[in-house]
């Protein structure tokens, strides 16, 4: 079953909401079957794994014919593009509002890896997917997914950066420990399950003490 996390990426669309295919625009503009045709292609991918999964597979779970898949997606590519492009759009989306959210790097971070290591325990499902299926993107859609992924380590660093310059944290080297900050979090979807005895949010705040410790900072 998809996480609900996963599935709030794709909300239901209201009702005489835009129809017709797949929206170019928002996550809200998605009709109910395009949605439907998403969550089966995460629980596909998670189980079989993308290169096992067909696209009958995916049709059979949403309760539809493989033909009506085509009607929304082009091709199982294009469905784990689209599930790949959301859940980095989301995770830049989270990384961005903690670096507003406050002038202070310690809270700028604390909030940034709570939210961060939350969202992966939460969504899991699509997390496991999307930053391990990255080989199997077409180089079109990877180049879109490769530079949000550049936006959220640039955010991270920068953060890490003004910490340095004000004294509040002391690392060797800021991309080394940008990128450690994040694998910590990525790392979660890996093996977070509803068995896990943390909540998302308990293990956020934990992740989030621990790499201010990592970094530095007195917590």
């Amino acid at each position: 079953m998809t996480d609900q996390a996963t599935a709030d990426l794709w909300p239901v669309p209201p009702l005489g909401g835009p129809g017709g295919g797949r929206a170019a625009g928002r996550t809200g503009e998605r009709t109910e079957a395009a949605r439907r045709l998403l969550l089966a292609a995460v629980d596909s991918f998670a189980r079989r794994g993308y290169h096992a999964t067909t696209t009958r597979d995916i049709a059979t779970a949403a309760g539809m014919s493989p033909a009506a898949l085509y009607i929304h997606y082009p091709s199982k590519a294009a469905l784990l593009s689209e599930i790949s492009r959301t859940g980095h759009q989301a995770t830049l989306d989270l990384v961005e509002r903690a670096e507003a959210g406050s002038s202070d790097p310690v809270e700028q971070m604390r909030r940034l890896v709570e939210d961060f290591t939350t969202w992966h325990a939460r969504g899991h499902t699509v997390g496991r997917i999307v930053n391990h299926e990255l080989h199997a993107l077409p180089d079109e859609d990877f180049a879109v997914v490769a530079e949000l992924r550049r936006r959220i380590e640039e955010t991270v660093r920068r953060i890490i950066d003004a910490g340095v310059a004000s004294g509040a944290f002391a690392v060797p080297d800021v991309r080394t420990a940008a990128r450690a900050a994040t694998s910590l979090g990525i790392d979660v979807s890996r093996w977070y399950s509803e068995r896990s005895t943390e909540t998302p949010e308990e293990l956020g705040r934990r992740y989030g003490v621990l790499v201010l410790r990592m970094l530095g900072a007195t917590v």
